[in-house]
């Protein structure tokens, strides 16, 4: 049906673009609708998975397959239980929406529509923010740390990170802007949603995660003979950011005592030493089980096997992953795991390499924010964020890799943007 009805086709992709702007009820609707529309043109869409080449031009979506073929292999010696592994395999099962979106994105032109309703549900997730922050009434407002914390429809956490992420996007993309207006439209949103980062909300990571937005951005702006000199770049963003937010302060001020606390005495009960905990459990069992990994979604069942050991009158928590990307891949995949999920950002990097510089390096940037979020968090394996960064990704790529086939075909590089406005 899809195949042969474009609007439908095109409806569903807006959709799923749309949705990680909004509740995660209509994200994961969108999922569904967007898995059961691409299927058909796996399957009966020869032509176009011959002709229209994104699959088998670009290296992202391969690897995309190769990770889920993997996690799913896993389940021959998976330590959790049959219920628990199939979970985490779908919670994988958004990398899909990358493939997805490149397979049902066929031209530049409903890229487009798709970039731009990505956008526009960014804008509403931005403004929304913003007006719970000065105390307006915002009836959509569905997370539970709408009041106080100021995050719509996640956690602050998520929603600072992603405002960053948007920071950075409209930033890079406010070239492509034809006009005066939607050129400086696109500073100011970009402007707002630093300071939504810095000024809204206290997640740490979406203040690094800003942190590195910034001084990508003030990289790619030097002069190449000074990029060597940009490497003090983050350090000094860091301390003028630092400086000039107290919010940004108080929470690297609590790091750092917290981070003192746990060097004197590991027990000690804090958000930054319990991750230094997590993360010293997952190396052990890293170092127990290197080659294979434990399996799919055995994190928790190693976790709790553990701390057993150690000691038996442990009372188990409720703790899903290590807050730490690399190191939940690599608990349940072994040291490959982790390659894996290097070689994954790698194929990404270096699809976007192939890409117009503006798209280019707004998808950079989205890639740089996952792996600063995936240091600190399981960002792709946490439902919302992961969503988020996996339809950033597939728009951008799907974009990008159309604005070339493009331009290749007009043999002018110029006659696509020709309505750039450059200031």
């Amino acid at each position: 049906m899809t195949l042969k009805n474009p609007g439908i086709r095109l409806g569903l992709v807006c959709l799923a673009a749309v949705s990680v702007g909004l509740s995660m009820a209509i994200i994961s609707i969108s999922k569904v609708l967007l898995v059961l529309a691409v299927l058909p043109a796996l399957l009966w869409g020869r032509r176009l998975v011959a002709d229209g080449a994104p699959l088998h031009k670009l290296w992202a979506p391969r690897l995309v397959i190769i990770i889920l073929f993997a996690f799913a292999v896993s389940l021959l010696w998976t330590s959790a239980s049959q219920d628990q592994a199939l979970r985490a395999l779908g919670k994988y099962g958004k990398l899909l929406i990358i493939p997805a979106l490149l397979v049902l994105i066929r031209t530049r032109q409903e890229a487009l529509y798709a970039l731009a309703f990505f956008l526009g549900a960014q804008i509403f997730l931005l403004v929304s923010s913003w007006l719970l922050y000065f105390q307006v009434p915002v009836p959509w407002a569905t997370s539970r740390m709408a009041i106080g914390q100021n995050a719509v429809f996640s956690s602050y956490l998520d929603q600072g990170i992603i405002s960053a992420v948007i920071a950075a996007i409209f930033w890079h993309l406010r070239t492509l802007a034809p006009s005066r207006p939607l050129f400086f439209t696109a500073v100011a949103i970009s402007l707002l949603g630093l300071a939504n980062v810095f000024i809204v909300f206290n997640g740490r990571t979406g203040h690094l995660v800003g942190i590195a937005m910034v001084s990508l951005a003030i990289f790619w702006a030097l002069p190449r003979r000074y990029r060597l000199a940009s490497l003090v770049v983050p350090p000094l963003v860091f301390l003028f950011v630092f400086l000039s937010f107290d919010k940004v302060a108080q929470r690297f001020s609590v790091v750092k005592t917290e981070v003192s606390a746990y060097s004197l005495k590991p027990e000690s009960v804090t958000s930054t030493g319990f991750r230094f905990h997590l993360w010293k459990i997952s190396i052990e069992v890293i170092g127990e089980n290197l080659s294979t990994g434990t399996g799919v979604g055995s994190w928790i069942g190693e976790y709790k096997r553990l701390e057993h050991r150690k000691n038996p009158a442990h009372q188990d928590l409720d703790v899903g992953n290590p807050h730490q990307e690399f190191l939940l891949w690599g608990v349940q995949l072994g040291a490959g795991g982790i390659l894996l999920f290097v070689a994954f950002l790698c194929a990404v990097m270096f699809d976007l390499l192939k890409m117009d510089r503006p798209v280019a390096r707004a998808g950079q940037s989205v890639l740089l924010a996952l792996a600063v979020s995936c240091l600190f968090n399981s960002s792709l394996y946490d439902a919302y964020i992961g969503d988020f960064f996996c339809v950033s990704l597939g728009v951008l790529l799907a974009y990008g890799f159309h604005t070339r086939d493009a331009l290749r075909g007009q043999g002018d590089p110029g006659s696509i943007h020709a309505a750039r406005y450059s200031p």
